[in-house]
């Protein structure tokens, strides 16, 4: 894990709004997993199938990640440790943590699945390559990203993954303002409906996708390895300001390119036949949108893959510090995670339908996430003055509670074939 290194402040306070800048950064890190490439397929797929129907999930979704991210990020400042940490050390038993870090394993694996084949699918569309060199590609690009968070420190890893996240916002939305939708059709799809067992599925894949369990889990770290933790007094509730702030800007960015994605498919891709993977939405933007767009989309998916699988594996390694105790060299735990993704590109699974099924295995590893975060966020001898006010606490509750009956939802549709 790379060495902490804590942002001070010499008169313990923070003065003004331009002062706030400098503790900006790490959720725009954490908020890089809103913005990968299984929100690309999950997005994409939902307006070339569904039109507008779904962009009321893609809305609902932000608003849930920031309250979400928000405590995640408190509970690393107030404690200096991550939730990993902490629910290590409070799971007593052997058996349970080992149990609690195979689901959280697996959910980061299902990380990886769609962030290697996105970039790979990306890296083909670009260069040709095939998909399993462009798989290994992706993988050990994010090895020398988490090798230069280890060297040397959190800014810098923080100043790449914005520049990438940048591009991002570039690619995918250029083509929106190119094809916008009407006004008629935004307003159609913010409200709350489902037409059929296939768009639960899409809207299961789109929460896996916009409320990440591996964020939940990094973004406590991130802001301990940047702050550690930060005791009680006014230079604690400046670094919290200064966090919600950080979170803002950082789930708006999501936000919005997740709703350009799913606008940008709707509104040009709805009713063409192939435009439900990332391939078929590539040639068909070409041919309507020009080849610029094409390119912008295809560069948007490679900064998409690489910043991504990055916090991924940085996540994962986490994971494993804070359940188990144990840690392992990252070119090995690198090379176990990416596994899986490497199997489904030599199998010649759908790339598309492995990402959009990916983000549906991240949405069942939720609950393990949340609820512990809700529940240690209103432990006053842990958090003291920044303990959850109720209302913070009930909202939190509450989306805890209609992500799990989604989940159980779509489980009951899956297996029943309703």
């Amino acid at each position: 894990m790379p060495r902490t290194k804590t942002t001070t402040i010499a008169d313990g306070r923070v003065r003004s709004t331009r002062a706030l800048l400098p503790l900006l950064g790490p959720a725009m890190v954490a908020g890089v997993a809103y913005l990968d490439p299984g929100n690309v397929a999950s997005n994409m797929t939902a307006g070339a199938k569904y039109g507008f129907l779904l962009l009321w999930v893609v809305v609902v979704g932000n608003v849930m990640a920031w309250l979400i991210q928000y405590l995640s990020a408190k509970l690393g400042v107030t404690t200096g440790r991550s939730l990993p940490d902490l629910l290590g050390a409070r799971l007593k038993k052997r058996t349970g943590r080992y149990a609690y870090w195979v689901q959280a394993e697996l959910v980061a694996m299902a990380t990886d699945v769609a962030e290697v084949i996105g970039g790979a699918v990306a890296l083909n569309l670009l260069f040709g390559l095939p998909l399993l060199v462009g798989g290994l590609i992706t993988g050990t690009v994010s090895m020398v990203l988490l090798a230069l968070h280890d060297r040397r420190g959190s800014r810098p890893f923080e100043a790449l993954i914005t520049t990438l996240v940048a591009v991002i916002a570039v690619g995918f939305c250029a083509g929106i303002i190119i094809g916008p939708p009407a006004p008629a059709d935004l307003a159609s799809g913010l409200v709350p409906r489902f037409e059929d067992s296939g768009s639960v599925l899409l809207a299961a894949s789109i929460l896996g996708a916009t409320v990440m369990p591996h964020a939940i889990y990094a973004h406590s770290a991130l802001t301990r390895d940047r702050f550690g933790g930060v005791p009680e007094g006014p230079l604690r509730k400046q670094v919290l300001r200064a966090t919600k702030v950080d979170v803002t800007i950082a789930l708006a960015i999501a936000g919005t390119v997740n709703a350009a994605i799913l606008l940008l498919a709707a509104t040009n891709l709805q009713g063409i036949e192939g435009t439900d993977t990332l391939e078929g939405a590539h040639a068909s933007l070409q041919d309507a949108l020009g080849p610029v767009i094409a390119m912008l989309f295809a560069v948007g998916l490679l900064a998409s893959g690489l910043a991504s699988t990055s916090v991924g594996a940085y996540a994962g390694a986490e994971i494993m510090k804070g359940l188990l105790h144990v840690r392992i060299p990252l070119l090995l735990r690198r090379f176990i995670t990416i596994l899986p993704a490497l199997a489904i590109l030599v199998l010649g699974v759908d790339p598309t339908l492995a990402l959009v099924l990916s983000q549906v295995v991240l949405s069942f590893g939720i609950p393990f996430a949340l609820i512990p975060l809700v529940r240690l966020t209103t432990n006053k001898q842990l958090l003291g003055d920044a303990v959850n006010a109720v209302p913070t606490t009930v909202t939190a509750s509450i989306a805890a509670g209609l992500l799990i009956t989604l989940n159980v939802t779509l489980l009951y549709l899956l297996f029943t074939g309703a």
